[in-house]
């Protein structure tokens, strides 16, 4: 199995992505959509943002490296009525089965960004995307001071070393790293901007033990962490930085969860 697949399906990331749907929604509700239009949300969980993608209007293709989120997916859009939505498994490095300049919109928060091969991302982006068009990215920011970057930070300081050839996911949080891989898509400096957005993890009934507790238990990142930290006898050490993080990020008042974190938000016009 691709170990990328692996790691994916790991764990459930619906239960993250419990936390993250009124983010989702606010992200789409920015970009403006007008229906007629063609999507693909790539690395698209179960539908954070395919799903008020295709509220809207639009014709929605999702696709996820997990065979797990992409039935997840498939069934919130049954249940939801969505038929102008549907969730298929594929690869962001190579997107097998896709038209090129089959899209209007190509959508990918916090998701293409964890892809093996980067520039081959950033390639087939480019490819199934119509001339006219836009990708639009949110990307997780190397050693920003707030939630996701420290937890992913904090988890890879107790994982096993990262396999040979490993390219970090963050670096599609550096700008220069962004225009340099559009630049090898064929896509010129001047068509590439971005700018710093907010993203909210929020329940109203679960505070940041659960929130925290989810990501032990379904994030597969995490659980790796937390494999290698209890072979070192440092898992109840990396619980107490992980909540400890959490709750002096938190800012409900009601023992719920709003913890907000930083992303970079890129946009390319084709």
């Amino acid at each position: 199995m691709n170990p990328n697949q692996a790691l994916w399906e790991k764990g459930d990331f619906t239960a993250i992505a419990a936390f993250m749907r009124e983010s989702g929604e606010t992200v789409v509700g920015s970009l403006g959509v007008r229906p007629p239009l063609r999507a693909l949300d790539l690395g698209c969980g179960d539908g954070t943002t395919a799903v008020p993608l295709a509220r809207l209007g639009a014709e929605v293709t999702g696709i996820d490296i997990a065979s797990n989120l992409v039935a997840a997916g498939n069934k919130r859009a049954a249940e939801q009525g969505l038929r102008r939505l549907r969730f298929q498994e594929g690869d962001a490095c190579n997107l097998q089965g896709v038209d090129d300049n089959a899209f209007d919109l190509t959508l990918s928060v916090f998701g293409a960004m964890f892809a093996a091969r980067p520039i081959d991302a950033a390639k087939e982006m480019v490819r199934v995307t119509k001339p006219g068009g836009a990708i639009v990215m949110g990307n997780w920011i190397p050693n920003d001071p707030t939630f996701v970057s420290q937890l992913l930070k904090i988890s890879s300081s107790f994982a096993p070393p990262p396999p040979e050839g490993f390219v970090s996911p963050m670096l599609w949080g550096v700008e220069s790293s962004v225009i340099e891989r559009f630049g090898l898509a064929g896509v010129p400096s001047e068509n590439v901007s971005m700018t710093k957005d907010t993203y909210y993890f929020v329940s109203a009934s679960n505070g940041p033990a659960e929130f925290i507790s989810r990501f032990r238990r379904f994030y597969g990142p995490t659980m790796n962490a937390f494999e290698a930290a209890e072979q070192n006898g440092m898992a109840d050490e990396l619980q107490a930085q992980l909540l400890d993080l959490a709750n002096a990020h938190n800012k409900s008042t009601n023992d719920g969860t709003l913890i907000p974190a930083t992303f970079l938000r890129v946009t390319v016009s084709l």
